[in-house]
Parts: C-alpha cells; structure tokens; sequence
C-alpha cells in the first residue's frame, strides 16, 4: 500500500449517517438536528438548543405529507422588537411529503420558547401536532 496512513485517518474518521445510510457532513459551526413529523407528533419535542447556535432542522415526515411552521419570535416577546430566530431562506408553511425530509435552518439568537406545528392538514387531531424549541442562553 503506497499510503498506509490514508487507512488510519479515514478509519478514525466518523461521519453522521441520514436516514438512508449515506454520510451527511454537517458544515462546520452547524448544529444538525433529525426531527420525524407522523401523525400527530414531532419528534423530538421540545428540542434544545443553545442561544447563538445555527441550527438546521432536518424534518422527515414518516407516514403522509406534513408540515412544518415556527415563528421567528419566542412565546410572549414583543414582535415590535428583533426577532429571536432568524432564518437563511423566507419562512412559512414547510411542506413535507411522505418519505421526504425537508430543512429548516436558522441562527437562533435570542433565549426563549418557540413553538412550531403542523401547518399542512393531516387528520382530524391535526391541531394537537405541535412541539417547541427551546433556545437556552
């Protein structure tokens, strides 16, 4: 073997696996988090995260189409003021179809709750699928 060193810094290198067993590299400064959207649950809820971090929601709906919104403002902050989360792309209603993941991503820059839900009509419990995402300081 020309470089017998290769093998030693790629077997000590791990990789993040998605849902399909491929390798997924997070850039660098990203916190990457699985999120699954089935009937009438988020999970994981409530999701951590600290206050600063850019965070990338990757939101996979399991069992038919789903969807995915949260608003830019933490549970009782005034909206006159900066928003808490400040999103790379417009924000609204994320639609997920069924066996697809969708990504969510974000600085999240102020401490607080923020709640998100299913905005896509997914069954008579509908209004129950709702989660928040806390940003701890």
């Amino acid at each position: 073997m020309k470089y017998p060193w290769i093998c030693l810094l790629l077997g000590a290198t791990t990789f993040p696996l998605t849902s399909h067993g491929a390798p997924r590299l997070a850039p660098e400064g990203v916190q990457v988090i699985e999120v699954t959207a089935k009937k009438y649950q988020f999970s994981p809820s409530p999701i951590r995260v600290k206050q600063g971090t850019k965070v990338q929601l990757k939101i996979t709906a399991t069992d038919h189409a789903h969807g995915f919104r949260i608003l830019p403002f933490a549970s009782g902050a005034e909206t006159k003021a900066s928003p808490g989360l400040v999103f790379s792309s417009a924000q609204g209603c994320v639609k997920i179809e069924e066996g697809h993941t969708e990504t969510v991503e974000f600085v999240a820059q102020a401490p607080g709750t923020y709640p998100f839900s299913c905005c896509v009509h997914c069954g008579w419990k509908h209004r129950s699928m709702k989660g928040d995402l806390v940003v701890e300081p």
